[in-house]
């Protein structure tokens, strides 16, 4: 059986068991067959955990709902139902973010002509917004609706991402009666082979709930939000993927979303609308066949990765000064600053560059990769200005433009956890591990990410900034007087207030930087032949954890011992060699 992460909060109450695939056929009538196709998705029944509130008057039975049910209508109900008279209202808590749908059963006892308004919530604040206050809307998935209710049955109201859900009766003349509520949780059945422990629990809950918000994105396809960008990002991916990569191996959501968006956009035109985001694509490419080694998959993509390597090269001047066209874009923070936006995107087609000459090596394309090759030797004749801004510092520090130490010291530890966004401090991260930082990486992962969790988050939000918590409330109740709205009042971009997502894969690239980091396993030949484990405790005592190849999960475990030294127990899958 398969196990669906516990609940990430002290006071969610999920707990899963997932049943494994049979493997058999599906049984279809011979009026479908050929026509249908079994999906990839598999559904959970999730019961409520908590009744967050309801309205002073006009609601009976509310905790009711909390007790065990069968799942199907009856014709005598073994408690009360639960009762909305006009007015009334109620919102219930299923424990943690899940995305999926709310089933609504009837009694007997209903009348024929009820309905209810139910709304959708990432946050109780959100659960009590109407359409249009603080940036409520419905865009991608309905989070506000009303739906007429059968007598003695069974509606499905959704998909979409939520945590809270209230329901009002707003006909002034009937009553609702409801004898069970539930979430359907919708997501891919896949073990959790990636997994992540240390003698730091914080930084283990902050490894699983990355795990889970990856999770949730794995929908048909790779989405970035389940609430609202239900849509495939490439940029957003590259983090996703390096968590899909750490935690659950190989999933065939990545190829298929990278496939997808590289035939809806001609090369003559940037993915997602965005320069950055073909880049991406690109370097994903290199990420994943370095850990899968799937030759043939990657060589369907040189049709189209030759022309778009051509085409990049163009946008280099005489200087090696990058001058990308369309949306120059690599993260919200930053998008108004020039000079940030092109600090970033130097270093970015710098390193696509070189990931693009190494890929047409591989593919045999001699000519493609020495012109990569020269692009890039002359984009290093660039430096650009410094914006002083950690994302594109990062990327410049990765990319070799600038001493790795002097970044950290100069510009990534000023001011702490400050100037991140849940996006690309996945590459603050990744810089800090360059230069040797691995306590500052750590207590950034602990105070960032972990700050989401401080206030009832059990995934991670598409943006935050710690400011934002200052005399504000927990998204997991009711705002109180003179406190602040951490969901409502803050935001900003394309996210303002309740438009926020509350799941965004983009956030979950902690996960996959303490398996490559604490744990200290990357791939150092394609498909995991080799691997180089070099761990980096910091102020840690101990870690220990699998890592997902091809050929079976590496198992490792690291303890300090006295003297500050390291001692590392490995245990390797058959075929799997282990480098320095």
């Amino acid at each position: 059986m398969r196990l669906v992460p516990k609940p990430l909060h002290s006071t969610a109450t999920l707990s899963l068991f997932m049943a494994a695939l049979t493997g058999q056929a599906l049984a279809l009538p011979p009026a479908l067959e050929g026509v249908a196709q079994k999906g990839a998705l598999s559904s959970f029944a999730i019961q409520p955990t908590r009744i967050v509130w309801t309205s002073e008057q006009g609601v009976e039975n509310a905790a009711n709902l909390l007790k065990p049910h069968s799942g199907q209508a009856v014709l005598k109900e073994p408690v009360p139902p639960l009762v909305i008279k006009p007015g009334g209202a109620v919102v219930i808590d299923f424990g943690t973010e899940i995305t999926g749908s709310v089933e609504l059963f009837t009694p007997a006892s209903q009348g024929r002509d009820a309905s209810v308004r139910i709304r959708f919530g990432e946050s109780v604040a959100e659960a009590m917004a109407n359409i249009g206050e603080r940036g409520a809307q419905n865009d991608h998935a309905l989070r506000d609706q009303s739906v007429k209710l059968p007598w003695l049955g069974k509606t499905t109201v959704g998909p979409s991402g939520f945590r809270f859900v209230r329901l009002d009766n707003t006909d002034p003349k009937s009553v609702v009666q409801l004898s069970q509520v539930r979430a359907i949780l919708t997501l891919r059945d896949v073990p959790y082979v990636g997994s992540f422990k240390c003698s730091d629990e914080r930084l283990n809950r902050i490894w699983q709930t990355g795990a889970y918000t990856v999770h949730l994105n794995m929908q048909d396809y790779l989405w970035d939000g389940i609430k609202r960008d239900r849509l495939v990002w490439l940029g957003d991916m590259y983090p996703e993927v390096c968590v899909i990569n750490s935690v659950f191996g190989f999933n065939e959501v990545v190829p298929k979303s990278l496939d997808m968006t590289r035939d809806v956009t001609p090369v003559t035109a940037w993915m997602n609308g965005i320069s950055s985001y073909s880049m991406w694509w690109i370097l994903i490419h290199e990420e994943w066949y370095l850990q899968h080694g799937d030759l043939d998959y990657l060589k369907q993509q040189q049709a189209y990765l030759t022309p778009l390597l051509k085409r990049l090269a163009t946008f280099v001047d005489a200087g090696g000064k990058e001058t990308l066209d369309g949306m120059r874009f690599l993260d919200w923070p930053t998008a108004s600053n020039k000079i940030a936006v092109h600090e970033g995107l130097q270093a970015m087609l710098t390193l696509t560059m070189e990931s693009g000459a190494r890929l047409s090596d591989i593919l045999g394309d001699k000519d493609t990769a020495a012109l990569c090759t020269a692009t890039a030797k002359r984009l290093r004749q660039h430096l650009p200005e410094a914006s002083g801004r950690k994302a594109p510092a990062a990327l410049l520090s990765i990319a070799g433009f600038r001493d790795a130490t002097a970044v950290s010291s100069n510009v990534l530890k000023k001011d702490g956890p400050k100037d991140l966004s849940t996006f690309y401090g996945f590459f603050v991260l990744n810089a800090l591990a360059k230069s040797n930082d691995t306590d500052t990486a750590l207590d950034f992962i602990s105070q960032y990410w972990g700050g989401m969790l401080d206030f009832g988050a059990t995934t991670f939000w598409e943006d935050f900034d710690l400011a934002w918590t200052q005399n504000a409330g927990r998204i997991d109740e009711l705002v109180a007087p003179g406190k602040k709205d951490l969901h409502g009042d803050f935001g900003a971009h394309c996210y303002t207030g309740f438009r926020h997502s509350f799941c965004h894969g983009w956030a979950g690239g902690p996960t996959a930087w303490l398996s490559h980091n604490v744990l200290g396993v990357t791939p150092a030949a394609p498909g995991c032949a080799k691997v180089k484990i070099t761990p980096h405790l910091g102020r840690l005592d101990w870690a220990e954890g699998t890592y997902p190849t091809p050929k079976g999960p590496i198992h490792v475990r690291h303890d300090k011992l006295p003297d500050g030294s390291i001692k590392s127990s490995v245990k390797l899958p058959t075929g799997i060699e282990r480098v320095q």
